[in-house]
C-alpha cells in the first residue's frame, strides 16, 4: 500500500472541542459530513481538514458493501439513539465507583479490596468509552452542543483528561486509521519496540508519561487555541485528581488512599487501557481496509467490563451506532463477516498472541505464526535429515 507523507497543517485548521461555537459546529456538519453508501446513515464524525483522510481513500467499495450488507430498516433502528438508555448506564458507572470506593475505604482484607480495586480501575477507564459516545454524537437523538459539552467535562476529569484533546486524537484516529504517521494512535502511541518488556510498561504506572508525551506531540500540532484550552482541561482534571486523593487520605489514610485511588488508577487502569487497546487495531490485515480493526467475539463479561467498546470493528464500520446496540450490531454483520473470512479474536488469544508469541502490532498474527510454523518445520526437517556424503563414491580413501 503506497505511504503518505504527514502534511503540513492548514491554516485554518478547525477548533475541535469544547471551544467550538454553535454556527462552526453547523457549518461542519453541513460541509463536512459524510454520507455512507446506505442513505439512511450518516457518519457521526467529522474529518480533519490537515491530514490525508486516509480511510476515506480506500474504504469507499467498503462503505458500499456494508451498506448493503444489512437492511435499511435494520440499519435505522441500529442507528437510533435514546438518552434515557445512555443515562441509566453512566449512573450506574457513577454507583459503581462510589460503591467501589465505600468497599476500597472500608475494608482492608485483601479478598476483598483487590477485585473492588480492579472494579474501580475499569469503572476509571469505562469513562472514556462514555466520553467516546459524546464525541460520536450518540448520547441524544439530535445534535446538543450544551449538554454534550458538560457530559465531555463529566466523562472526561475521572479519567483524568482534556476532552478536547481526546475529541480532536479520535476523530483524527477514525479519518486516518491505516496510516503509519497520520493515525495519531498508531503514529505516537503504538509500541515502536517489539519486545515483551517494553509492551509490559503499557500495563504499569509507565503508560501515563508514554501516553502523555504522545499526546504531546500530537496536540503540539494543533491551533494554539485549541493547544491552550487542552492545558485548561487537563489541568482541571489533575486537580480533581488530586482533591480527591488527598480528601481520602486526610480523613481515612494513606492505606485507605492506596486501596481506593493508587492501586486501581496506576495499577489496574493500565491493564485495563492495554486490553482494550489490544482488541482494536493490532490483529489486522493491512492489506485489507475492511480488516483494519480486530473482530472481537462478543462475551457477555467483556461486553459489561468494556462498556461494549470491545466491539472496535464494528464501531469503526458505523460510528453512529451507539455502544448498547454494538453487540446486535455484531450479530448482524455475521454474513457479512463470513462472505469476506475474516477472523475472530478473543482477548485470551489477543494477550498470548502480543505476549507470549511476541507478535507485533498492526499486522496479520495468523500469517505470522503459519511462518513461524513452517520455519519451525524446515529447521526440524534439516535436523532429522539424512547426512549427505561429500566425499565421491570413486574416490580413494585413505
Amino acid at each position: 500500500m503506497p505511504g503518505l507523507r504527514r502534511r503540513v497543517r492548514a491554516d485554518k485548521p478547525r477548533n475541535v472541542g469544547a471551544s467550538r461555537g454553535r454556527r462552526e459546529e453547523r457549518e461542519e456538519e453541513e460541509e463536512n459530513q459524510a454520507v455512507t453508501a446506505h442513505p439512511s446513515i450518516v457518519v457521526q464524525f467529522t474529518v480533519s481538514p490537515v491530514k490525508s483522510h486516509h480511510y476515506s481513500q480506500y474504504a469507499a467499495a467498503l462503505r458500499t458493501e456494508l451498506g448493503r450488507a444489512i437492511p435499511r430498516d435494520v440499519l435505522r433502528e441500529l442507528h437510533t439513539k435514546r438518552a434515557t438508555r445512555h443515562a441509566a448506564i453512566a449512573l450506574r458507572q457513577f454507583a459503581i465507583l462510589a460503591l467501589a470506593t465505600w468497599g476500597l475505604v472500608a475494608f482492608a482484607n485483601p479478598l476483598v479490596w483487590v477485585p473492588l480495586a480492579f472494579v474501580q480501575g475499569f469503572t476509571v477507564f469505562n469513562f472514556t468509552v462514555l466520553l467516546h459516545e459524546v464525541v460520536h454524537h450518540t448520547v441524544f437523538d439530535r445534535r446538543r452542543p450544551r449538554l454534550e459539552r458538560m457530559l465531555a467535562w463529566l466523562y472526561a476529569v475521572p479519567s483524568g483528561i482534556s476532552s478536547s484533546q481526546f475529541t480532536r486524537w479520535h476523530l483524527d484516529h477514525h479519518a486516518e486509521l491505516g496510516s503509519e504517521e497520520d493515525d495519531p494512535k498508531r503514529h505516537h502511541l503504538s509500541p515502536k519496540i517489539n519486545a515483551r518488556w517494553f509492551k509490559l510498561l503499557y500495563c504499569s504506572p509507565a503508560l501515563f508519561p508514554i501516553y502523555f508525551r504522545a499526546a504531546r506531540r500530537e496536540s503540539s500540532t494543533y491551533p494554539e487555541t485549541l493547544q491552550r484550552q487542552i492545558a485548561f482541561e487537563r489541568k482541571v482534571s489533575i486537580a480533581a485528581h488530586l482533591a480527591v486523593l488527598a480528601l481520602i487520605w486526610t480523613i481515612f489514610g494513606f492505606a485507605a488512599a492506596l486501596r481506593a485511588y493508587v492501586i486501581p488508577v496506576f495499577f489496574v487502569f493500565p491493564i485495563a487501557f492495554t486490553l482494550n487497546r489490544l482488541g482494536q487495531h493490532y490483529d489486522i490485515e493491512p492489506g485489507d481496509p475492511a480488516q483494519w480493526g480486530t473482530l472481537m467475539r462478543g462475551h457477555w463479561f467483556w461486553n459489561f467490563a468494556f462498556l461494549n467498546s470491545n466491539y472496535h470493528l464494528e464501531h469503526h464500520y458505523f460510528a453512529g451506532v451507539p455502544f448498547y446496540r454494538l453487540p446486535a450490531l455484531q450479530r448482524a454483520l455475521v454474513p457479512f463477516y463470513a462472505r469476506r473470512r475474516i477472523r475472530w479474536q478473543t482477548y485470551s488469544g489477543l494477550v498470548y498472541g502480543w505476549l507470549v508469541e511476541n507478535r507485533a502490532p498492526h499486522t496479520n498474527w495468523t500469517t505470522a505464526r503459519e511462518h513461524t510454523r513452517e520455519d519451525r518445520d524446515a529447521l526440524a526437517a534439516a535436523r532429522h535429515a539424512a547426512p549427505v556424503d561429500l566425499v565421491r563414491p570413486d574416490a580413494p580413501r585413505r
